[in-house]
């Protein structure tokens, strides 16, 4: 995903920061009950939080699309085309569009994921009618033109050749490939070497036409601004796009069938681990049991069981996780870790054993009620800021969990059993792993004589 952001001039910069840290106190549990929906006098709906805590207003919106609406022989072209949005429109020019943010301390972000095409914007609530004619004009007159197309396609070149190199880079995207062989979300969002210099203004063009539309589109607001003033608003700014798009259809599909091990040779000091998994879509009923099992096993924090066996226990890696990915069209669990080349295969048998165990045994009791525990905690801690609330009430659109969902969270990870855990632990993590491993030859290194051996389930 590539982000594009605009530097604020230092005073502006300044005061948007102090007013953020003054919007990081706000709760959002406390406006959790107070989201609304707001439909505009044109039909135009968002999901909004009226917050006058501090004087901001920030806006997440996604429209379907995504680099799946990528040609097959030219991937990168909506990602090339979000950061081309905000690169001209109508009559401003490149370098007058980004004025006119900057004078305004008006933050505007584009990016794409393999489903949506997303934009960001925050402003103060004295220039939210320009933020928002600014917007307009990025959707619905963007220019495209030849100048800062190519100073953006020399900075996606300079980007693709680095990854071409870096292990990290080679890992994550040869994982993608085996997950999804010739399907649209195998394709590198961000494009490659030999699709960047193809990619032209008549295909930046064609994706916006077809993708930018309102028949898909989701908005989530936080802040200081009416409800009527917001209806306003967003049939000025989405009331004159086009009714429809015009989407490629993108076929539902399953990750490869493990195990698979891929391998690939580059001379770096260490080796590059990607590893994971079929997952579970969104709407299974088994989602939430699966999202606290994954908690358990390699969410992120230092006492997941990955954590402590790999690095805790054997000193093979410095970090370890896995998450859950979902999208439309398909579902994943998905790791990453490093080590060094005479550690890679040790490490990957580690981390295989105890993904086996966790779906042959399941999770404790014990594990599962401080799992439950950390996840009701950490939910409101990760929406401190209008922004990250924001954003967080466009995904719960984007997954269709009804706007009442973070009312109802809590009870829905309380209603979690043991037993669910173990059936779910079992149908996603005891079939075994794809995995990809980048670096140099096992040859290379020799694993020291005293080696530890993964344990035994």
């Amino acid at each position: 995903m590539i982000v594009t952001r605009r530097q604020l001039p230092s005073l502006a910069a300044a005061f948007l920061a102090a007013a953020t840290s003054l919007a990081a106190s706000v709760t959002p549990a406390s406006a959790a009950a107070k989201v609304q929906r707001v439909v505009s006098p044109g039909g135009i709906e968002a999901w909004f939080v009226q917050d006058a805590t501090v004087p901001l207003v920030a806006m997440e919106y996604a429209f379907a699309g995504g680099s799946s609406q990528d040609p097959a022989d030219k991937p990168g072209v909506g990602s090339f085309t979000a950061n081309m949005l905000d690169e001209g429109a109508a009559d401003l020019d490149s370098k007058a569009f980004h004025e006119r943010l900057e004078r305004r301390a008006i933050e505007m972000n584009f990016s794409v994921t393999r489903d949506y095409l997303r934009g960001s914007m925050r402003m103060l609530k004295e220039n939210s009618g320009e933020a928002f004619g600014l917007l307009k004009l990025a959707l619905t007159a963007a220019r495209f033109d030849n100048e800062p197309l190519e100073r953006v396609r020399a900075q996606m070149l300079s980007s693709a050749r680095r990854e071409t190199t870096n292990p990290v880079s080679i890992a994550g995207r040869k994982f993608w490939e085996q997950a999804y062989g010739t399907h649209p979300y195998a394709r590198p969002p961000n494009g490659t070497l030999e699709s960047l210099p193809a990619i032209q203004s008549s295909d930046l063009k064609d994706y916006a036409r077809r993708v930018i539309a309102r028949d898909a589109l989701k908005i989530a607001v936080v802040g200081d601004i009416t409800p009527e003033a917001l209806g306003k608003l967003l049939d000025d700014t989405f009331g004159v796009l086009p009714a429809k798009g015009n989407l490629t259809p993108v076929p539902a599909v399953e990750a490869a069938k493990p195990p698979q091990q891929t391998t690939a040779i580059v001379d770096v000091p260490q080796t590059s681990v990607n590893f994971g998994g079929p997952g579970v879509a969104r709407n299974d009923p088994d989602f939430m049991a699966a999202y606290i099992v994954n908690h358990i096993l390699g969410g992120g924090t230092l006492s997941t069981r990955l954590y402590k066996e790999v690095r805790e226990k054997r000193g093979l890696v410095y970090s370890v996780s896995q998450s859950l990915i979902w999208m439309k069209k398909s579902s994943l669990f998905a790791g990453s870790t490093a080590t060094r080349a005479d550690k890679a295969k040790e490490t990957l048998d580690t981390i295989a054993s105890e993904i086996a165990r966790m779906g042959n045994e399941g999770p404790t009791q014990k594990e599962l009620d401080e799992a439950k525990s950390y996840l009701k905690g950490s939910q409101m801690l990760a929406l401190d800021t209008s922004s990250k609330f924001a954003s967080a009430l466009l995904q719960y659109q984007l997954d269709d969990l009804g706007i009442d969902y973070i009312e109802k969270r809590n009870a829905i990870v309380d209603a979690v059993t043991l037993e669910d855990t173990k059936r779910v632990a079992k149908r996603i993590w005891g079939q075994g792993l794809l995995s990809v491993s980048v670096g140099r030859a096992a040859q290379a290194a020799a694993p020291p004589a005293t080696g530890v051996a993964p344990k035994a389930n």
